[in-house]
């Protein structure tokens, strides 16, 4: 208790808090996140035959939930590593069976529940996990305390001191960390900083900068090198990392580090991987003298693989892969070495294939538990039915059904591309939807539906479809008042999206009107349930300059204002009112990344999920992941977070693909790296 108070203290947040519906439930989606079902696995650190099989591989972690970003701890046979389970990103530390015994380090059915190292509230995210030599300080990354503004990183360097509970903050106030790394004395710590977002929100190099400062107390910190990145010790005086090139290849570097008058220098820094294809997220360890392990993504391959560079090879540099020969049509991130140098470690999906995923919903740690649950469904822009009984979402493509609770599984009741989903409030079964391309230009043909269920909704089976708008100008984000009369939608069809109202029951065809008009973006619009007002994302503050903020109309076009301001180039969509209509829950990047980039899969930006009150006070972050969290709704209805329990175990499969930036189109010979997408 006197730790748990102790941390408490530390990491009390002091911004005042929006007044939350009473029973209330937030849903939304996470981009591919129920289908990475990763786990931590390792192989012997040595080059592989041409029989070599899986046997050899060895897993690590026990099924369940989500397991990355793995580390061995010194001077132990144990593994620290991130787990997504019990409903909040939290670090865990397993004993490591030896090589050999049985194929899987954990037997799920008779392993004991984990604890995570650090139970603290308030929620954040933890990651990056590493132990000092004499295993009692535990470093790491945190989002604990959030930052001095718009898309600056939440993300920080902290020291635990395990017996103790004793925790600091190492990365100074107003400064983003990432990415630490310990080095074999203990006595320094390597870090990436700052973590800033690109302008247009897509993120792809931060182009952070390493630093090294005093693991004890963030002291002596010094600016080691810039535009670099993922630090890793080889010795206290040996730092490899890697670089995004000029021609868009990542490299991996090594620096000589001294410490003249107790500070850091770089006198060498060389680049030890040549350009022409990607190398990675690099992993030295003291107990592996002249190898390091990094991910690489060659030419002509579709997957990221581990391979070791054998500095201590006659001539060039020599590379042996590790995974390709084990599991060839796998992506393989961010690897680990022991400290004995026996084995290298990495995590990857525990299936193998594509496929839907068990996961239908997942419950997520409120930081108001007493007030609302916090649901992650497996889909986009999902919506509650108003009897609380159903909730619509999206595969993108297909239109889906399911219960409230995630029982009965999915029921498919429109197989084309569909969007943004919101239920009639009136009549039973009734949903909105857009079909048509998502993500397409103002003239795409888009055109808003309403799907009506048979048997006043309860008979998903027995549908009709109405098309409400004509012409086909990328008319999407239908949502309709409260009294059942209407449906407000943005519509390209004056050459801008802007927004109309149009009758609920008929259409266009029983009346419409505009209610913006501009040379801008008006989109996302979402109708209170007082019916005083429509909330909708903008980009009318800087027209074309891809930067979005959440405004308010009334229905009658007056008292627009703007409630949440994004910070340049900041990206901040898909509101969606509380039921008692004083508090947006929305989706942005206005905490920035809480991750390197290139550590994760298949992400566009570091979208979590906020609430602010509809005056633009009390902005309160819901979300600590380094997902992307998008398209929120928000239902009076509590679900009990007990019945919608953690499913995300077993074999698992992966629908995913590697980062979109590092896809290979062309690779010329010279290595200039012509296109990316």
């Amino acid at each position: 208790m006197a730790r748990r108070a102790a941390l408490l203290l530390l990491f009390i947040l002091a911004a005042p808090a929006p007044a939350l519906a009473v029973e209330s439930t937030i849903v939304f989606g996470t981009l591919g996140r129920s289908r990475f079902t990763f786990d931590i696995f390792a192989l012997p650190l040595g080059p592989l035959s041409s029989t070599s099989s899986p046997a050899g591989e060895v897993r690590l972690t026990d099924g369940a939930s989500v397991n990355y970003n793995g580390n061995f701890a010194p001077s132990s046979d144990s593994l620290l590593f991130v787990s997504d389970r019990n409903g909040s990103l939290n670090l865990y530390t397993t004993p490591v069976v030896p090589s050999g015994s049985r194929r899987e380090a954990l037997e799920a059915p008779a392993a004991a529940p984990l604890s995570p190292l650090l139970p603290w509230d308030p929620i954040a995210l933890k990651d990056r996990p590493s132990l000092t030599p004499d295993g009692e300080h535990l470093v790491y990354v945190s989002t604990a305390e959030p930052s001095d503004g718009p898309r600056r990183s939440w993300a920080a360097v902290y020291s635990t001191h395990l017996p103790s509970g004793s925790t600091r903050r190492l990365t100074p106030r107003g400064v983003a960390g990432l990415s630490p790394a310990v080095s074999p004395s203990g006595e320094w710590t390597a870090s990436a900083s700052p973590a800033t977002v690109r302008s247009g929100g897509d993120v792809v190099d931060l182009h952070t900068d390493i630093y090294v400062f005093r693991t004890s107390d963030g002291s002596r910190r010094t600016l080691l090198i810039r535009d670099a990145g993922w630090p890793t010790w080889a010795d206290d005086t040996t730092l490899f990392f890697h670089h995004r090139d000029s021609h868009g290849w990542y490299g991996v570097y090594r620096a000589t580090v001294s410490f003249a008058g107790g500070e850091a220098a770089a006198s060498v820094v060389e680049r030890v991987t040549p350009p022409g294809f990607h190398a990675l997220t690099p992993a030295a360890s003291p107990g592996a003298p002249g190898l390091v392990a990094v991910a690489t993504r060659r030419p002509g391959s579709d997957y990221r693989h581990i391979e070791v560079i054998d500095f201590s090879a006659a001539g060039a540099n020599a590379y042996f892969e590790v995974t390709r020969p084990v599991a060839p049509r796998a992506h393989h991130f961010n690897p680990f070495i022991s400290p004995d140098g026996a084995r290298v470690g990495y995590h990857r999906c525990r299936g193998s294939g594509n496929g839907d995923s068990p996961l239908l919903l997942e419950n997520i740690k409120s930081p108001s538990p007493e007030t609302f649950s916090l649901l992650r469904v497996d889909g986009y822009y999902p919506s509650f039915s108003h009897d609380g009984k159903r909730i619509a979402f999206v595969g993108l493509p297909g239109l889906f059904v399911v219960n409230s609770d995630g029982s009965g599984g999915r029921r498919k009741i429109f197989s084309g591309n569909a969007f943004a989903t919101a239920w009639d409030w009136k009549r039973k079964g009734v949903i909105y939807t857009s079909i048509g391309p998502d993500f397409a230009g103002v003239r795409t043909e888009v055109d808003v539906i309403a799907v009506t269920l048979g048997n006043g909704g309860e008979d998903s089976s027995n549908i009709s479809i109405k098309k409400l708008t004509v012409g086909g100008d990328n008319n999407a984000f239908p949502s309709p008042s409260p009294d059942g009369k209407w449906v407000v939608f943005r519509s390209g069809r004056s050459g801008h999206k802007n927004l109309y109202i149009m009758d609920a029951v008929d259409g266009e065809a029983g009346g419409i009107r505009r209610l913006t008009d501009g040379p801008w973006s008006d989109t996302m619009c979402n109708w209170s349930p007082d019916g005083e007002w429509i909330a909708f994302a903008s980009d009318r503050h800087n027209p074309g300059g891809h930067s979005f903020e959440i405004y308010m109309v009334h229905p009658n076009g007056t008292g627009l204002r703007r409630v949440v301001r994004s910070g340049d180039g900041g990206v901040t969509t898909h509101p969606w009112f509380s039921p008692d209509s004083k508090t947006i829950v929305f989706t942005s990047e206005y905490a920035g990344v809480s991750a390197e980039p290139v550590s994760n899969p298949d992400h566009f930006y570091p979208g979590q999920i906020f609430t602010v009150n509809v005056d633009g006070s009390g902005l309160r972050r819901l979300t600590h992941d380094s997902f992307e969290d998008g398209t929120p709704s928000w239902t009076p209805y509590y679900i009990k977070p007990e019945n919608v329990g953690e499913t995300l175990q077993g074999s698992g499969t992966c629908a995913f693909e590697d980062c979109h930036w590092l896809k290979i189109v062309d690779a010329q010979p010279d290595g200039i790296m012509s296109a990316c997408v």
